[in-house]
């Protein structure tokens, strides 16, 4: 139950349930992002937006880092930061599942029409409870032999994630993630492995990439950075203000928030530690998470985590159905 356009999921905050809902309404598909959040309260999202079409994004959890002696060392760096906000800095916590069984037993209950994973595959067993329940489930994914990986857990679709999109890659190997392929690049490797339908995700701000994307093959395309602006967006206040500022001009590929490849505007912060952040989700996610409170509580989005895909620019503020009216009928 796909439509053309999917609202991507944007944990940490942007996703909403007024998001969802105004997507479903405007003739699109809005997927909750479960991420960071308790199973308290992706339930009350849930029943939320019952009765409307929608998806929910669920979390991998990753293994813990082998070596944690990287992790050490940048908590480290990191104390002048903490100096800098005022905040302390917690220790390392190596290991967090972000409750992943008592989400996908979520999923299962209500039956989500959706569910897409991020971060890895799910184990075959949980796609099959998924689909016994009538969800459709969907793995992202960033390169052809990802993409292999994850149709061995028999998903009924696949997310061609590009290096060109905002926020976290999916990619399970972040070692030697750039962020390089465009939309139509990973789709097309993508697509060329693959035996089930594809959506393609990265960059996409436009109705002409859209449309590009849907005329190369893509069963639906995903965007998500040009919706951070949206009236029924819950983006930060200093994110909405530094994407209209007109002061930041590129995203860069970094670890330095979470310890996962993610693209973000550059900034201080990135500029500060973007050669010497260690692999380490979701140590490094945990470790920033003060000092990010912190300087979001400021107002200042020099250390804040401005995750935004290359087609930032291409971002108003609009309500949803607009924005959706802008890239689906142009």
């Amino acid at each position: 139950m796909l439509t053309p356009l999917v609202v991507a999921p944007m944990a940490g905050g942007p996703t909403t349930t007024d998001l969802v809902i105004a997507a479903a309404k405007a003739g699109a598909t809005g997927f909750l992002a479960a991420g960071y959040k308790t199973p308290a309260a992706v339930e009350a999202e849930l029943r939320a937006v019952a009765g409307e079409p929608h998806g929910l994004n669920i979390f991998v959890p990753m293994p813990a880092p082998a070596d944690p002696a990287p992790l050490d060392a940048y908590r480290r760096l990191l104390q002048a930061e903490a100096d800098r906000y005022e905040v302390d800095l917690p220790p390392l916590r190596l290991t967090d599942d972000d409750h992943f069984a008592a989400k996908v037993e979520l999923a299962v209950a209500y039956r989500v029409p959706l569910v897409s994973f991020t971060f890895g595959v799910p184990d075959r067993v949980v796609v099959q409870a998924l689909r016994d329940a009538g969800s459709s489930v969907l793995i992202t994914v960033t390169s052809a032999g990802e993409a292999r990986a994850a149709l061995a857990a028999r998903p009924q679709a696949l997310i061609a994630q590009a290096g060109t999109a905002g926020g976290h890659a999916a990619t399970t190997h972040p070692d030697g993630y750039r962020g390089a392929g465009t939309a139509l690049e990973v789709l097309a490797a993508v697509r060329a492995v693959a035996d089930v339908p594809v959506v393609a995700a990265g960059g996409t701000a436009t109705a002409a990439d859209v449309h590009a994307l849907l005329d190369a093959g893509a069963t639906a395309v995903q965007c998500g950075t040009v919706f951070l602006l949206a009236e029924e967006a819950g983006t930060r206040a200093p994110q909405r203000a530094a994407m209209l500022s007109g002061d930041y001009r590129e995203t860069v590929v970094t670890r330095v928030f979470t310890g996962q490849p993610a693209r973000a505007l550059r900034n201080r912060f990135t500029d500060t530690y973007g050669d010497r952040a260690p692999i380490g989700y979701p140590a490094i996610h945990h470790l920033t998470a003060p000092i990010r409170a912190a300087a979001a509580a400021r107002g200042d989005a020099s250390a804040l985590n401005l995750w935004a895909g290359t087609g930032f620019a291409d971002a108003r503020p609009a309500p949803a159905a607009d924005i959706i009216g802008g890239l689906i009928n142009a």
